[in-house]
């Protein structure tokens, strides 16, 4: 395992393109006890590669210099033309796109054995309605996962031997996204593939982000948006001020 798998937080999110009020101290104060062994992984729609801008670019550089890892899967907000212009690495046993310092993006259905917890990652999603969306602009086909991409999750899965600790995806699984939206003909084939997932393997908890919802299904399913969840239970702790011993003038008073 390389030096940047190794670490003790993972803490969940959605940040919707909106750093300022998702990452800053007053809404995540947890954020400023975190480290370079800490992982925040946003569920889809990350929203910050979207229009190139020279803005955007200084955004991207300021996540990347925060002193923990930010980690995401796609959505369904996201600039699928300019994320591919990125390239692919590995990092931690899956493939990823490594963005600026410290950001990255974990790639479909990639496992990833991170701070000693094993992770499947599926991003990507499907509109809810394409009809007044212009492809180019603020649509892309490609947020839909190819054959391809399901195909590798399930291969990669089997060779995890089927369990893993987390699984993180923007779309739920169907029998989630029935129970939840209260309308199974909005379903997708990425509710469906996800499904089969579910059945097929082991896990300790699974987080998704389309539904815009912050809602714990027990006992184990976490739909997230704009609540900070930390996934392995482990307690931030506050950081005492070190105590300066009293010089000889002091102790002699």
């Amino acid at each position: 395992m390389s030096s940047g798998c190794k670490g003790k937080r993972f803490i969940l999110e959605n940040t919707h393109g909106d750093w300022k009020s998702r990452l800053n101290r007053y809404v995540f104060p947890e954020g400023v006890e975190l480290t370079k062994d800490d992982y925040v992984i946003v569920c889809g729609d990350f929203g910050f590669i979207w229009d190139g801008s020279e803005k955007e670019q200084k955004i991207l550089k300021k996540i990347g210099k925060l002193p923990y890892n930010v980690l995401f899967v796609e959505g369904s907000h996201d600039n699928y033309d300019l994320l591919e212009d990125y390239p692919v690495e590995e990092w931690c046993g899956g493939k990823t796109r490594p963005i600026s310092g410290r950001l990255r993006q974990l790639m479909r259905g990639q496992v990833f054995t991170i701070a000693e917890k094993v992770v499947f990652s599926f991003g990507g999603g499907q509109s809810d309605d394409t009809v007044d969306l212009i492809e180019g602009e603020n649509w892309w086909k490609r947020e839909i996962p190819s054959e391809h991409e399901l195909e590798e999750g399930l291969r990669n899965l089997d060779k995890a031997d089927n369990s893993v600790d987390f699984v993180v995806t923007y779309e739920p699984p169907s029998k989630l996204h029935d129970f939840l939206d209260h309308n199974s003909g909005d379903r997708n084939h990425i509710n469906t593939y996800l499904n089969d997932v579910y059945e097929k393997i082991r896990f300790d908890k699974w987080f998704f982000g389309k539904l815009h919802l912050n809602k714990l299904i027990p006992p184990k399913y976490y739909a997230v948006y704009d609540q900070i969840v930390v996934a392995d239970n482990t307690k931030i702790k506050k950081k005492r001020a070190p105590r300066h011993p009293k010089n000889k003038t002091e102790e002699e008073n």
